[in-house]
């Protein structure tokens, strides 16, 4: 009698890694620590849930916590004496919020706002900072992703001031999509408008042209890209300038 073949076992994905209370990790920082870095990490995080437009702190506040961004978005905001304010740089998984408190300051120069709602490891600032003197890896990487904040405002700085507001939409959807793994941005147009910097009637027009090029789909409270590439091709050289430095950084890293 032949022998019947076995079915094929089914194989699923892994879970991604979780801490002590069983909360998953997303943050590339953490998910990179050696053994004895992370143990010594985890133990002091704890997963905080961010509602939308939740300020983590402003111009001047003292650091008292720091924040291992791990879904979703924060921005990064230079706030002017009137009031105003302009986006100067993005947050999503792969980084950190408290870059101050690595080179030992204890103050914020900017607004940390979490742009939809959103989960982040926080831990207390003096206690990272002891944490550091002890954790060279960590040390290490978060100077590395406070080098790629400081092109990040750079570029965003010199592309609020040359190009425009469709080129700028284009390059701030890919930048978002990129750090919510999704191709869904929930956002409406007065928070965009803030984000870039200029009028809600402006941001209309821009989402309009790239609506009827057929790059993305805007309803009232979301913006879905549907044809990435040609969003790519529509955004300013800046988004491509970026990335090509991450990539070269994280190279030289290895």
């Amino acid at each position: 009698m032949a022998n019947k073949s076995r079915p094929p076992t089914k194989s699923y994905p892994k879970p991604p890694p979780s801490d002590g209370d069983g909360n998953h990790i997303h943050n590339t920082i953490l998910l990179n620590l050696p053994p004895k870095e992370s143990a010594m990490l985890l133990s002091r995080l704890e997963l905080v849930r961010l509602k939308t437009h939740h300020v983590l702190h402003e111009p001047g506040d003292t650091l008292k916590s720091a924040y291992f961004c791990n879904t979703r978005l924060v921005s990064i905001l230079s706030v002017f004496p009137d009031g105003k304010s302009v986006e100067v740089g993005l947050v999503g998984k792969e980084g950190f919020v408290g870059i101050p408190l690595v080179a030992g300051f204890r103050t914020s120069p900017t607004r940390a706002v979490a742009q939809i709602e959103a989960t982040a490891f926080r831990v207390d600032g003096e206690t990272l900072m002891v944490i550091l003197r002890q954790c060279p890896e960590l040390e290490r990487r978060l100077q590395q992703f406070s080098q790629i904040m400081a092109m990040q405002v750079t570029q965003i700085a010199a592309c609020n001031r040359l190009h425009e507001v469709d080129e700028r939409l284009a390059r701030w959807l890919l930048m978002s999509a990129d750090r919510i793994g999704s191709n869904s941005v929930p956002l409406t147009q007065e928070f965009l408008a803030q984000m870039l910097g200029t009028r809600r009637s402006s941001v209309t027009v821009a989402a309009g042209i790239l609506q009827r090029a057929g790059l993305i789909a805007h309803s009232r409270g979301d913006v879905e890209i549907i044809d990435r590439p040609n969003l790519e091709e529509a955004a300013c050289e800046c988004y491509a300038i970026m990335q090509r430095q991450v990539r070269e950084w994280q190279g030289d890293s290895k």
